[in-house]
């Protein structure tokens, strides 16, 4: 008798944990797909403009590319098209010399870098500015404009200002997209009134503001102006901080891309997202 109370008592036992295991493997296939759901329905869930773009984009800057291999349902390009310099009174402006290939079917974002020399820009120069970017709207199956400028704090009325005036000029239909210091998004907001459709905070080549900015996002922290919740920009070539999730991908290599660096760097990008 008590052998056999034994046997049930194991039987029974052995039926608790089948299930309490079916149960913890259920809950968990319900948590990653709950997970996976939202992540692919946040950008839209949460009014990001550029929600039907792809997720991950790559930066193409000024060096030859061939991105033939790339898969364009998966990936966008953001291609540096031009280089404005601000000398003085003088705009100078060069466009893309170099060569890039890539599938005819990909989302492209123009990329403008604007760097300053010596004097500080003048508002007279802002016109002049604006209508270089403008032009770029021009361009068939144009996704967005993205503005490149880490502008001093001297520097950012003429930057709110020549903003103003690529917003005006730009049709709704192309976004307008900033890079962003890291600090823009976190203590120094500076940024939430501006004209924009989305500020990519740069998670590289940060200086003295990497070890707070890491510490704050391993806190669980995310970036304060709603702009600044839409996408992240990261380096191949530097240690990744905590990433807030759902969030598309800016990505910048110092070298060329090829099949292999974009495979290693997607498989880390699996896991922000």
């Amino acid at each position: 008798m008590r052998l056999l109370r034994w046997r049930i008592h194991l039987h029974l036992s052995r039926r608790f944990w089948i299930g309490a295991l079916g149960l913890v493997v259920v809950l968990f296939f319900l948590v990653n797909l709950a997970s996976l759901v939202w992540n692919r329905a946040r950008p839209r869930l949460i009014g990001d403009p550029l929600f039907a773009c792809p997720r991950v984009f790559l930066w193409a800057w000024e060096r030859p590319e061939n991105l033939d291999f790339i898969d364009p349902r998966q990936l966008g390009l953001a291609v540096l098209a031009k280089t404005i310099l601000l000398e003085g009174r003088k705009v100078i402006v060069r466009p893309r010399l170099q060569p890039l290939q890539a599938p005819p079917q990909t989302s492209a974002i123009a990329v403008v870098r604007i760097e300053t020399a010596r004097a500080e820009p003048v508002p007279e120069q802002s016109r002049e500015v604006a209508a270089e970017i403008a032009q770029l709207a021009e361009t068939p199956g144009l996704a967005a404009i993205q503005i490149d400028f880490d502008a001093t704090k001297s520097e950012r009325p003429f930057y709110r200002l020549l903003l103003q005036d690529v917003r005006r000029r730009v049709p709704a239909s192309v976004k307008l997209s900033i890079t962003a210091l890291a600090s823009w998004c976190i203590y120094d907001d500076w940024i939430s009134e501006l004209p924009v459709d989305e500020a990519v905070p740069m998670l590289f080549r940060m200086g003295v503001d990497r070890e707070g900015v890491v510490r704050y996002l391993r806190s669980g922290n995310d970036f304060r102006p709603k702009i600044c919740r839409y996408s992240v920009g990261v380096s191949t070539d530097e240690p990744l901080p905590r990433l807030p999730s759902g969030r598309r991908i800016y990505l910048f290599n110092p070298r060329p891309w090829t099949a292999q660096s974009l495979r290693e760097i997607l498989e880390a990008v699996r896991t922000w997202q």
